[in-house]
This record gives C-alpha cells, structure tokens and sequence, in this order.
C-alpha cells in the first residue's frame, strides 16, 4: 500500500492541469504514446520557468545582465533544437555573445553538477560571471499507476515543478557584488554497486523512472567515506560542526543517513 502522505510534502507545484490531462489522456495513462504531447509543452515552457527565476537572480545580483559572460542551462524536462539555453538567452535579452553550455539528463545530482561546472569556468576565466539555471517540468514524467509498477507513484509524489539561478564568478568587484556563499571544492564519485538504483529512460511514454527500494541504503551506507574524502583535506572531521545537507530524495534518505552519521558522531566521541 502506498500513501502520498509518507513522502512529507505538503505542497507542490505542476504545469500539467486537469484541464490538460482530460484533453490528452495518453499522458494519463502507465503505457500510453505521449511523448510528442509531452515535449511540447516543455520545450516551450522550460525557458519560461528558467526566466522567472534568472530574472531574481540577477536583481539579487544588483548588476546589469550584459556583464554576464556564461551561460550554464541544465533541465531533464526535454532536449530539443535550439536549445533552452538558445531560448533563454533570448527571452532575457542577453548579449548574444554570451558563452552557453547546455547540460541535459543529470537527474537529482544536477545542482551540484552545474555548480562543479560553474566554478570551473569561473576560475579559469578572469572576469566571467556565469549565469546558471536549473529547470525542470514533470509532465515529463507525469503518468497514471501501474499495478505491476507501483513504485512509479513514488515519482509522482516526491517530485514537482520548479527553477533555481544563480550568479557564480570569482574575485567579485568590492562594494559592487556582495559574495553570499564561497564554493571552496567540488568533487563527483559513484558508489560501489550502485549500477541500475536509479534509472530514467526516454520511451514514446514519456521519460520513465526506475527507483530501487535499497537507494536510502546506499547513501547512508557511503556517506561518511563520502564526507571523510570531502572534509579531511580541509581539516574538518566533526560533521556536527557544519551545515550541511544530503539529497533531500525522500524522508527514508534523510532517517537512514541521520542514523548512520549519528554513530559515527558516538564512535568519535568515544575514542
């Protein structure tokens, strides 16, 4: 039995209607040929999301958007030509210059991707303020259960609409730019036997999610190396000390690895 109420989310937010569900049912249905309906409607709506939320980062920003150099675009919400990168330099009315770079089917990890790759063309370009967005909309995704595919669900109500920007350069301007957060390294890895936990496959149906039950194992089971590997460099071994977060995937994600780190912090406590 699975209920929407295990996943802790009180409120989400979805371009698909009702109104659209009803005038296109395939996207409604488990096994249905949808993908055309689908795509349509991201590849127009995906910039659009992704403009609203550039929009704030550069005024939070405070400097006109011609002095932005980069532009860094990632979504799973469709692939089409011209990009969404293409689009949303244009829907922004950035210099048509700019450098864009467009990163397609990261999944979860793609928040700290783009801002590995931020960082990198920040760094290794004087003077560069890379403008980078996340943008994602689940009619993708969105489709009816499956009794052989329950697990389907899972997505369904973990997993909403929504964008994020923001402004990523190095040795920022006194007075004029106001540095609110410092990226002081970044680093990628895959965990031991975790081929197949999470698998998306773009089918007629739409773009299709297969989730492992043992994928909250897996994190917790490899965090702390994962943090050993990050932190010891920089001399940091009391993780109670930081703020810091894991992928907030679903509660069974946070409860195991809240455990798992909780006797580590008694084992060190101990010795």
């Amino acid at each position: 039995m699975f209920s929407s109420e295990k996943s802790m989310i009180k409120k989400r937010y979805m371009y698909l209607t009702e109104e659209i569900s009803n005038e296109k049912m395939n996207m409604c249905a488990y096994n249905a040929p949808s993908l055309d309906y689908r795509h349509d409607i991201v590849v127009v709506e995906v910039p659009k999301l992704g403009k609203d939320a550039a929009i704030h980062a550069i005024k939070e920003w405070g400097q006109p958007k011609s002095k932005i150099t980069h532009l860094l675009f990632c979504t799973t919400s469709g692939v089409d030509m011209p990009r969404a990168n293409y689009q949303l330099t244009k829907l922004l009315g950035l210099r048509y210059s700019v450098k864009r770079f467009m990163m397609y089917q990261q999944g979860c990890f793609a928040g700290g991707t783009v801002l590995r790759m931020a960082k990198e063309l920040a760094e290794n370009n004087k003077g560069a303020r890379v403008l980078v967005v996340c943008s994602e909309i689940t009619t993708v995704t969105f489709r009816g259960p499956d009794d052989s595919h329950l697990y389907s669900l899972v997505d369904q109500a973990l997993f909403g609409d929504g964008a994020a920007a923001i402004i990523v350069g190095s040795d920022p301007l006194p007075v004029v730019e106001k540095r609110l957060f410092e990226i002081i390294s970044v680093a990628q890895t895959i965990l031991p036997d975790s081929r197949g936990a999470i698998d998306g496959h773009l089918r007629e149906v739409g773009l299709t999610f297969h989730l492992l039950k043992d994928v909250p194992g897996l994190i917790s089971k490899h965090i702390e190396k994962s943090l050993v590997e990050t932190f010891q460099p920089l001399g940091i071994d009391d993780w109670n000390s930081l703020f810091w977060i894991a992928h907030t995937g679903g509660p069974a994600i946070l409860d195991q690895v809240e455990e798992k780190l909780a006797l580590t912090s008694d084992r060190l406590r101990a010795t």
